[in-house]
């Protein structure tokens, strides 16, 4: 049995090359949609106050537009499965400044990506960038170690610590001859007297 376009191909792509706008600033509002479905996504971007929230949906409406006319996918069931945003060529200008001098000034630009997929009704989960759990090592997993390790005595860190535990501190050596001279050493002094 052969399948169709839509099953063997069930993601469309889209892209803007050379936006006027820096890479952090597209990147703020793509993590608001990423993973979203597509209405979703639009609602969010018609009512975010962002220059970049402009750009990101005439892309994204790109990608439906692909998606619908190349692949045969249909709109109600796709979702924006990643949207990133790369740094471009930087144009560099130079603003004039007091006895000469200029200042650089960089216009960045960026390359915006959006991969839009058919996953049917149901959203998938969402992915986390950070780890969770014993392979993540950070408070988590510490907190998950039990009373046992709560329990077992901390070593002191300080010197205070040290002084209140019987312990000494790092052994430091004093030199006689550097009187607060900021550890230089000083010339003798002449013996008083006369000829």
């Amino acid at each position: 049995m052969a399948k169709t376009r839509a099953e063997v191909n069930r993601q469309a792509t889209a892209g803007a090359r050379y936006l006027r706008i820096s890479s952090p600033k597209l990147n703020q509002v793509a993590a608001l949609i990423r993973g979203t479905h597509i209405d979703e996504a639009r609602r969010i971007l018609a009512f975010t106050p962002k220059a970049a929230s402009h750009e990101i949906s005439k892309v994204l409406e790109a990608a439906i537009a692909n998606a619908e006319h190349n692949h045969d996918l249909a709109a109600h069931e796709l979702f924006v499965k990643e949207v990133k945003a790369d740094e471009g060529p930087t144009l560099k200008r130079f603003r004039p400044r007091a006895l000469g001098r200029a200042y650089r000034i960089r216009k960045r630009t960026s390359h915006l990506h959006i991969i839009v997929e058919r996953r049917g009704t149901e959203p998938a989960p969402r992915t986390s960038a950070r780890q969770t759990g014993e392979e993540a090592g950070g408070r988590r997993w510490r907190r998950s170690q039990g009373a046992a390790a709560a329990a077992a005595p901390k070593a002191p860190r300080t010197r205070a610590g040290l002084r209140a535990a019987g312990r000494s501190g790092p052994k430091t050596e004093k030199k006689s001859d550097t009187k607060g001279s900021g550890g230089r050493r000083q010339m003798p002094r002449p013996a008083k007297g006369g000829n």
